[in-house]
C-alpha cells in the first residue's frame, strides 16, 4: 500500500533521536502495519531471528535426517517488531524502535534475547506513528541492556504538542541507580499468566525468578487479576474495530498505492484496498467492521470497552494493595521454526502469543521484557515486568537489578548468511552482563 511512499515528515520520536545526535542506519521490517505476532506477514518476507544461526542455537538443533537443509531450522523473530529486535540481537545497532499495541516490542525482545520496553501510554508521542489501534499503541524501544533503555527513554519522553495524549507535565531524564537491596520491593505474581500452553519450561524460569527476588529480601505474593481471562477477546474486538476505523485513511486518493481502476470512485477504492492490503490486513477490517455495524455495536465493542476498564482496575487494585511491580512470563514458549509458525493462521498465532503482553496495553502500563536464560533449545527466554503508571524509573531499577542477577549470556554469532553477500564473521562487540 505504501510503496515507493516518503513521508514528508519525521515522527516525533525520530526527530528527538536525531536532535540527539543519533545516527539512523535505516528502516527495519515487521508485519504489514504491525497486524502480527512472528514478522512473517510482511511485503519484504519473513525476518529471520539471529539466534537461528548462534552456536548455542546450532550446536542443540539436530537435523532430522542427513539430507534436510541445515538451514531450513531457523526461528522466527516474533513480532510485530521483529526487524527491530534482530537488528539490536545481531549488533546491527546499539538501539531500535518500534511499535507496542498488544505487545509488539515485548514479544520480540523474549525472542530474541533483548531488552523491549513498552513505555506508559503517553508518555511518549505518537506522532508520526502508523496507527494501528490508537488507543493503546505505543512506541516501543530495543536495546541490548536496561541502561540504554533508560537512556534512549529519556530522549523520547515528554510532551508533545502534535499528540494531545502526551503528558503535559515535563519528564526529566533519569539515571539508574545501582540497587543492591531489593528489600523494600513487593513482587507481585498474578496467577491468571499461568495461561494454558505456557511451556513447562517458562513456568519453572518464572519461578525461579520469583524464588530470585525471595531470596533477596523482596516481599514476594501471589496476587489476582481476575478479569485477564477476558482480556484477549477483548483486545481483539477493539484492536480489529480500530483497525477498521485507521485503515480507512488508505482510500487510493491523498497518498500510497492507487488502483487504475476507473470505472468508478467506488470500484477504485475497492480495487485499491484489494491490491494494497494483504489478506491479514483485509481480514482484520472486516472483522472490525463486523464488530461495528449498528446491530453488533452494542453487544460488542460497548461491552468490550466495559471489560477493558474492568482489566484496568484489576491492576489499579493489585497496586494500591500495596505490591511495586508484577512479574510474569513474556511469551508462551521460546521461539518456533518458521516453518512450524506459519502452519496455523496469523489470527491464532496473534491469539496465543498476545495473551500474557495485551492487557497492559488496554491498561496504559508500562512493561519490560529482560532476557533471562537460554531454553533447552539454545534459544533466549524472557521475562515481563509491569509496573505503575509513570513509574518507569521504579520499573527500569527493578529490571536492571534482576538482569544483573541472571547474567544472559551473549549471543554467539559464528557465521551469517547474507542474500548477496555470502557469509561474514561478526565480531563480538558488546554484552549482556
Amino acid at each position: 500500500m505504501l510503496k515507493g511512499y516518503v513521508s514528508p515528515y519525521n515522527a516525533t520520536v525520530v526527530q528527538k533521536l536525531l536532535d540527539q545526535g543519533a545516527v539512523l542506519l535505516g528502516k527495519t521490517n515487521l508485519d504489514e502495519f504491525a497486524m502480527g505476532s512472528g514478522s512473517t506477514d510482511g511485503v519484504f518476507g519473513p525476518v529471520r531471528n539471529p539466534w537461528s544461526y548462534s552456536r548455542q542455537y546450532k550446536e542443540k538443533s539436530v537435523p532430522k535426517s542427513h539430507s534436510e537443509d541445515k538451514d531450513a531450522n531457523w526461528v522466527i523473530t516474533g513480532g510485530s517488531s521483529g526487524g527491530s529486535a534482530a537488528a539490536v540481537s545481531s549488533f546491527t545497532c546499539f538501539v531500535a524502535l518500534g511499535s507496542d499495541t498488544g505487545g509488539s516490542t515485548r514479544n520480540p525482545a523474549a525472542h530474541c534475547g533483548v531488552v523491549g520496553l513498552k513505555p506508559t501510554y503517553g508518555l511518549i508521542s505518537r506522532h508520526g506513528l502508523i496507527p494501528l489501534v490508537n488507543s493503546m499503541d505505543v512506541p516501543g524501544i530495543l536495546t541490548r541492556c536496561v541502561d540504554d533503555a533508560a537512556v534512549v527513554l529519556g530522549s523520547l519522553a515528554g510532551h508533545d504538542p502534535k499528540d494531545s495524549t502526551t503528558i503535559q507535565d515535563n519528564f526529566k531524564p533519569f539515571e539508574l541507580p545501582n540497587l543492591t537491596d531489593v528489600s523494600k520491593f513487593s513482587i507481585g505474581i498474578p496467577k491468571e499468566y499461568h495461561a494454558p500452553g505456557l511451556s513447562s519450561e517458562i513456568l519453572a524460569l518464572w519461578s525461579k525468578a520469583a524464588d530470585l527476588f525471595k531470596n533477596a529480601g523482596a516481599k514476594v505474593i501471589e496476587v489476582s487479576l481476575p478479569h485477564t481471562r477476558y482480556s484477549i477477546v477483548c483486545y481483539h474486538v477493539l484492536c480489529t474495530a480500530e483497525v477498521a476505523s485507521n485503515m480507512a485513511r488508505f482510500d487510493g486518493l491523498e497518498y500510497g498505492h492507487r488502483s487504475d481502476m476507473n470505472k468508478s470512485t467506488e470500484s477504485m477504492y475497492a480495487a485499491t484496498r484489494r491490491e494494497g492490503f494483504n489478506d491479514v490486513v483485509r481480514g482484520r477490517i472486516l472483522s472490525g467492521n463486523y464488530f461495528l455495524l449498528k446491530q453488533n455495536y452494542e453487544n460488542y465493542f460497548i461491552k468490550a470497552q466495559k471489560v477493558r476498564r474492568l482489566i484496568a482496575n484489576d491492576f489499579v487494585k493489585v497496586f494500591r494493595s500495596g505490591v511495586d511491580i508484577l512479574l510474569t512470563p513474556t511469551t508462551l514458549s521460546d521461539a518456533v521454526p518458521y516453518m512450524e509458525f506459519i502452519k496455523e493462521d496469523n489470527r491464532t498465532r496473534s491469539t496465543q502469543d498476545d495473551i500474557l503482553t495485551q492487557a497492559a496495553n488496554m491498561a496504559g502500563l508500562p512493561a519490560i521484557n529482560v532476557p533471562t536464560a537460554l531454553s533447552e533449545r539454545g534459544l533466549p527466554v524472557g521475562l515481563q515486568f509491569i509496573g505503575r503508571s509513570f513509574q518507569e524509573k521504579q520499573l527500569l531499577t527493578v529490571a536492571k537489578w534482576f538482569e544483573k542477577q541472571v547474567k544472559f549470556p551473549m549471543i554467539q554469532l559464528e557465521e551469517v548468511k547474507r542474500h548477496d553477500h555470502g557469509v561474514f564473521q561478526h565480531q563480538k562487540s558488546a554484552s549482556f552482563s
